[in-house]
């Protein structure tokens, strides 16, 4: 049974940094590509960043490249999403998501998805 569980969410001043972790169980990251999605109220789910299984290429959307860098550790099986200069814009529920799929940036290719953490941006 696959579980990705989030950890590392909190309330954080404007311009402060966080970082998520991602534990997985149930699959091994060398074989499944990880990724990062938020959710704010009332928003669609948005891609953050995503690293592929097989060279460990990283991508981002524009509002992260620069301020977020996702990361993985093959010995504890956890994916990161160290978050940097963070604005209030940022405050959302944090997703973690895996996907046998190589390149993806796209929610519908992940197949299994974490319950998420929240994360808070006070100005």
């Amino acid at each position: 049974q696959v579980q990705l569980v989030e950890s590392g969410g909190g309330l954080v001043q404007a311009g402060g940094s966080l970082r998520l972790s991602c534990a997985a169980s149930g699959l091994t990251l060398n074989r499944y590509s990880m990724g990062w999605f938020r959710q704010a109220p009332g928003k669609d789910r948005e891609f953050v960043a995503s690293i592929v299984w097989s060279d460990g290429g990283t991508y981002y959307p524009d509002s992260a490249k620069g301020r977020f860098t996702i990361s993985r550790d093959y010995a504890k099986n956890t994916v990161y999403l160290q978050m940097g200069s963070l604005k209030p814009e940022d405050t959302a529920i944090y997703f973690c998501a895996a996907s046998s799929y190589r390149e993806v940036r796209a929610a519908s290719f992940y197949d299994y998805w974490g319950r998420g953490t929240q994360v808070t941006v006070s100005s």
